[in-house]
């Protein structure tokens, strides 16, 4: 008769019909068994001190396992020569081991000593002897509380179909993933920014119902700014958002998939079951195709580790513990560092805006929205302006002196008004100047005419009226009637000699002095 292993079950089985009292060959009759066979599992159970008068109140587990240990040999693949090659040489693979070389290269220093051993001997030898590939444990991760946490994740799909230049685009998907309930909602976008992060939220609360009280990114750049296990710095765009909407954010470690296992390996599946072999035009075809597969494909088919719907799953325990759902649409703002030029004026979003003069040079951080861009110089607001289209600017005039901002902007008037404070008739003058049509040139001479009245004040008023009785608009010609009028009316003072230089005779000095310093002492020698 062929050898047959007898099952655990078997065993129990023979034990039970013993203790009901069926006699030995009746249980082998009944069974299938050898009489011998039988009469060694029972023999091995009157060892242990039991006997079939006792009922089945001796029967339990205990007893079953010693009778299977004591009848049923050791099974396992007998040893060969080259497992008793490795035991040899167990502290010089042990050794290299404990120093991180690889398994394959002890193998090879092994041949080099002369060893002979295959890598599957020396690898189960190394796996059951010396602890090698033998991890940390693995401990299942709590799903936390419903409506708690969100994992999102980020990665490239497929390629558009061909525009109308012939060219293909490809797209990235954001993947927002419940952890308790696994339901999952995936967003296509083009670049992975802190705007797309951002639109691919509002859009997540929109499917889900509500906000989650935690979400956990990936250490992805639109989010996190600089990563870290413990005081990551996130963007200041993305955290002013999260802010809005009343949701925390649990960045992963850098290089740890664990901590958001949820979503580790999701982007394959995500490319390959929801895009793969789909024939998308546009990014809107696209999120509409993520969409669908959302809710009624993977949202209907049976999770494998929760053996339920993810769908069904999330209305029934999440959807009611989530936050409310955003009611208007967020406003995202744009945050920049931005330096300050010569000309006071700092550049955001190809829109020029005016600083103070004290601020020139520096960098500031600044806020634009759709309606307003604030400054700040180290967390304080500095300055705030309206929201500009791009190539236009915004300038407060009490940023710039007011002289160069009149300049800047050709702003004539302030400078006839600066006229007239010298003047009547230098204020007609000015005016008849400014009527001119060439505007750079009616500003510089401007600017002559007022430096020819700080020089010559109250007189250039005369030869202005002068110069417009005569319809005369020049002012490289009023500058010559104002110097030739000041000529003629103060002609220059004549030098004059003091009379006396020393303030001692010339009789106390050693030298002799000259006639003429004689004559300027009263001596007429």
């Amino acid at each position: 008769m062929a050898f047959r292993e007898v099952t655990m079950l078997e065993v129990k089985e023979v034990l039970r019909l013993w203790l009901l009292g069926v006699p030995k060959k009746g249980i082998a009759a009944q069974l299938g068994f050898d009489v011998k066979t039988v009469r060694r599992y029972l023999a091995v159970a009157r060892a242990r001190g039991v006997e079939s008068s006792h009922g089945l109140a001796a029967l339990d587990d205990d007893l079953v396992a010693a009778v299977v240990a004591a009848t049923q040999p050791a099974t396992g693949r007998p040893r060969g020569e080259g497992w008793a090659v490795c035991e040899a040489h167990r502290e010089f693979i042990a050794g290299h081991l404990g120093h991180r070389v690889r398994l394959k290269k002890v193998g090879k220093l092994l041949r080099r000593r002369g060893v002979e051993v295959g890598y599957d001997t020396l690898r189960r030898f190394a796996m059951a002897q010396l602890g090698f590939g033998s991890g940390a444990p693995t401990v299942p991760v709590a799903d936390g509380e419903p409506g708690k946490e969100l994992q999102v994740d980020t990665g490239w799909m497929i390629l558009l179909e061909p525009d109308l230049f012939g060219k293909r685009r490809r797209f990235k998907a954001w993947i927002f993933t419940a952890v308790l309930s696994r339901h999952r909602f995936v967003y296509p976008v083009f670049r992975e920014t802190t705007e797309s992060a951002i639109e691919a939220c509002e859009a997540a609360w929109e499917f889900f119902g509500g906000v989650f009280h935690v979400v956990i990114p990936d250490n992805t750049k639109a989010i996190v700014a600089d990563p870290d296990p413990i005081a990551p710095r996130f963007t200041d765009a993305f955290l002013e958002y999260a802010q809005a909407r009343g949701f925390g954010i649990d960045s992963t470690r850098v290089r740890r998939p664990k901590d958001k296992a949820r979503v580790e390996r999701t982007v394959p599946t995500v490319r390959d079951d929801c895009f793969g072999g789909e024939r998308l035009r546009t990014l809107d075809e696209a999120r509409g195709r993520a969409r669908y597969w959302s809710l009624e494909e993977y949202g209907m088919a049976r999770h494998s580790r929760t053996q339920r719907l993810p769908r069904e799953h999330f209305e029934a325990e999440e959807r009611a513990a989530l936050l409310p759902a955003p009611s208007e649409p967020y406003d995202v703002p744009l945050w920049t560092d931005c330096k300050v030029a010569l000309d006071q004026f700092a550049a955001v979003a190809k829109s020029l805006y005016s600083l103070p003069f004290e601020l020139r040079r520096h960098i500031l951080r600044a806020r634009a929205d759709i309606q307003l861009v604030r400054f700040y110089e180290h967390g304080k607001l500095v300055k705030t302006h309206p929201r500009k289209a791009p190539g236009q600017r915004s300038i407060d005039k009490a940023d710039f002196p007011p002289e160069a901002l009149a300049a800047g902007q050709r702003d004539t008037d302030f400078f006839v008004r600066q006229a007239k404070e010298h003047g009547e008739h230098v204020g007609r003058f000015a005016e008849a100047l400014a009527a001119k049509p060439l505007p750079w040139r009616r500003l510089r001479e401007l600017f002559k005419l007022l430096g020819l009245a700080r020089k010559y004040g109250a007189r250039l008023d005369a030869s202005c009226k002068t110069a417009l009785d005569a319809d005369m608009v020049d002012v490289y010609r009023l500058a010559d009637m104002v110097r030739l009028d000041t000529r003629l009316a103060a002609p220059p003072t004549a030098q004059v000699i003091p009379l006396a230089r020393y303030l001692r005779p010339a009789s106390q000095y050693a030298l002799p002095l000259a006639r003429r310093e004689r004559l300027n002492e009263g001596d007429d020698t």
